[in-house]
């Protein structure tokens, strides 16, 4: 068996905060090869073939990555001399070290129960090893802002959490307590986070990584430019496209900047787009592709399990919303190739269906497997495992055909871009742990009510400030992760609190419900269960105590509405947690691709903040419109308005329709865009649709003809 004609380069995918790597070539190459492919082979094994307990199953996968990431990434600079050779050395031990001190204090675990959960001596020193390696290996995979954080958070509840005054005092716990949640609580580094970067998170980066090695790459931009590739703007829609369909197979913006940026920003350069604004939208239609189902980067299974909502529900109800986010990314292609007279790529030869059938199986086959087995209600592990299975069987039927060498690198290739996020999903677990441990979550949801007054889009845009600030630091995961944490719980009252007071007003009340207004508003028993103004029901509403709320919110919201209510706060929260990838100073997909097209960093990431205004918009239409949990004529009406008022939106923002606007049609637009986008009435949206295609067809009256064809 032989991998005839597979020439798909096999280089890793850049990290999230661009860290030094080592040179993969020589032994160490050979050394991370071989222990990325065990790691890869352990990891199939108690996913799909055995059940471990968690504990193991997790330790094994710290020490794993924890060893790998000793050898990728040099806790020096390197300089080229020898002391490279010493520093790597070092660096080997260390991670020898950190691994077994992982396999030992897990192996230890009876024996500190049947003490009492009281350590030995050896056991402190494997525990402090461990926490020591989780701060060293994100701190040279992430850079500083983690593992002061770690440091802040176990300083936190052990000592200057009793010193400080006001709500977020802590009386603290002693260094033992301290060490032995860290390592075996629910939330600690071999918690529940780290069981979700073992089990889905890997198993859908090792499936990227087998159809990557498929060579499903190249499908990729072959199909985007048969599909879009003759329309005006085409090397845009491209690249909008191609971000789209990678980002079902990658789980990071930068790598999908990096990958695809490299083809469709020369495209877009050559048909005549400024070289800046091809660079923010590859940087923002790459940032879409964290948000596009089945993957969703890690974020999806962090959601699935905070919240307890099936994964399957949650990539569902994913898939009109990231509609609306890379058609709002092509409104501004087409805008600005309107504008800037782009040409049409001559696509050539290039056919969808020839593009399919000769090499399309390897990424339509196994993708329709992976969601037909999800649908079907399978566990996102197995579906996987056997989604990668039909990446190797459907590639046999191409000719790029996977054989036991494809099939290994694939494997050694799935475990090397595993390596930071796994680190950082673990490590994440020891803030997360003393977030958790000393109730900060809660008192910063009820800070956040506070401060936003009950007003749901005050807290939106406190919560969207505070991921712009994270963002800086932290990688999109870790950044939800904290997010989600703190201010998710309050964004889910306000969410909740809106349709109680909804229910209130139109007068639809449980007895249970009246009964608990009835404790609270005595004087207004005869108005209860009658249609009222908005203001009369707030103001009764707010006459709830913090401890009846959750009663009523129980006795008028049904399962589904708590439900979608929930899931509307984690996806607002996730979305929002994404704009760090494209909003300066610090926005390292727009930093890339402006590497590639040779661009000012800063001037690229304020074009690509523009171009990626539907990461704001569409998460108040789940915070204000039943998109997420509506029937599916109510998803069909509100995604229709919503995407033709995210086109008015982009028109009136990049100052271009058919023609150049004035600043008075620019703000018409603007306005007819929120008669679209907020939640009215049907015929509201009606005189919308009406006023919008008024203003296109004067403006293309206006405006100069079609674009001229582009020689080959």
């Amino acid at each position: 068996m032989t991998d005839s004609g597979n020439t798909t380069p096999l280089a890793p995918e850049p990290d999230e905060h661009d860290a030094p790597v080592r040179s993969e070539h020589g032994l160490i190459g050979k050394i991370v090869f071989v222990l990325g492919v065990g790691i890869s082979l352990l990891h199939l094994y108690f996913n799909i073939l055995t059940v471990l307990p968690s504990l193991w199953q997790n330790a094994l996968h710290f020490a794993g990555f924890g060893l790998m990431c000793a050898l990728l990434f040099p806790s020096l600079r390197q300089t080229g001399g020898r002391r490279d050779r010493v520093v790597l050395a070092v660096d080997a031990i260390f991670g020898v070290v950190v691994a077994g001190a992982a396999i030992f204090l897990i192996s230890h675990e009876d024996a500190i129960y049947a003490r009492g959960v009281h350590l030995v001596t050896s056991e402190w020193i494997a525990g402090g090893l461990l926490i020591l390696g989780a701060i060293e290996f994100t701190r040279r995979t992430t850079g500083w802002i983690i593992p002061v954080l770690i440091v802040l958070a176990l300083t936190y509840v052990g000592w200057w959490g009793e010193h400080i005054s006001g709500v977020f005092r802590f009386a603290g716990l002693s260094p033992e307590t301290i060490l032995f949640r860290s390592i075996f609580g629910d939330d600690g580094l071999f918690g529940n986070i780290a069981l979700i970067s073992s089990t889905f998170v890997f198993m859908f980066i090792l499936f990227g990584a087998f159809l990557l090695r498929s060579g499903a790459g190249d499908f990729v931009i072959d199909l985007a430019r048969a599909v879009a590739g003759r329309t005006v703007g085409g090397p845009g829609l491209v690249a909008v496209f191609a971000s789209a369909l990678t980002g079902t197979i990658s789980g990071s913006a930068v790598a999908n900047t990096a990958s695809t940026g490299v083809i469709t920003i020369p495209l877009m350069k050559k048909a005549g787009f400024p070289p800046r604004f091809a660079a923010a939208v590859e940087a923002a239609a790459s940032t879409g592709g964290q948000l596009m189902p089945p993957i969703m980067g890690a974020g999806a299974f962090v959601m699935a399990s905070y919240t307890q909502i099936p994964y399957t529900t949650i990539i569902a109800v994913s898939v009109i919303p990231a509609i609306l986010y890379f058609a709002s990314v092509a409104f501004f292609v087409r805008l600005e190739a309107k504008r800037s007279n782009v040409q049409q790529m001559d696509a050539g030869t290039l056919r969808p269906m020839e593009v399919i059938r000769r090499g399309g199986l390897p990424f339509l086959l196994p993708v329709t497997v992976l969601i037909v087995l999800l649908v079907l209600g399978f566990t996102p592990t197995y579906a996987a495992g056997i989604s990668i299975v039909a990446v190797i069987v459907s590639s046999w039927l191409t000719p790029k055909r996977m054989g036991p060498r494809a099939i290994v690198e694939a494997l050694a290739l799935g475990a090397r871009n595993m390596v930071m996020t796994g680190v950082l999903l673990c490590a994440i677990g020891l803030v997360v742990n003393v977030i958790a441990t000393a109730g900060v979550g809660n008192t910063f949801s009820l800070m956040i009510t506070q401060w936003a007054g009950s007003s749901l889009i005050v807290a939106i845009v406190l919560i969207g400030l505070a991921s712009l600030v994270l963002g800086m630091g932290l990688p999109v995961t870790a950044s939800y992760i904290v997010l989600g944490t703190l201010s998710a719980p309050a964004l889910y009252n306000l969410i909740a609190d809106a349709q109680v007071i909804d229910a209130i007003a139109r007068g639809v009340l449980s007895d249970e419900a009246k009964a608990v207004l009835m404790l609270v508003a005595p004087d207004q028993i005869a108005a209860l269960g009658h249609a009222m103004s908005v203001d009369a029901a707030t103001a009764i509403f707010n006459l709830v105590p913090v401890d009846l709320a959750d009663a009523l919110r129980t006795s008028v919201l049904d399962a589904h509405a708590t439900t979608f209510a929930l899931l509307s706060a984690h996806m607002i929260i996730f979305w929002l947690s994404q704009d760090s990838n494209v909003t300066p100073p610090v926005c390292l997909t727009a930093f890339t691709a402006a590497a590639i097209a040779r661009t000012p960093p800063m001037a690229t990431g304020l074009e690509a903040w523009k171009v990626a205004k539907g990461l704001y918009v569409v998460p108040l239409l789940f915070a204000y419109t039943p998109l997420l949990g509506g029937s599916w004529g109510e998803i069909a009406e509100f995604g229709v308005f919503a995407l033709i008022g995210l086109y008015a939106f982009s028109a009136g923002l990049q100052g271009y329709l058919e023609h150049r606007l004035g600043w008075a049609l620019r703000a018409v637009l603007i306005g007819v865009a929120i008669l679209l986008l907020w939640p009215l009435p049907i015929w509201v949206h009606g005189v919308g649709v009406a006023a919008f295609a008024a203003l296109f067809v004067f403006s293309r009256r206006q405006g100069a003809g079609p674009s001229t064809v582009a020689p080959a």
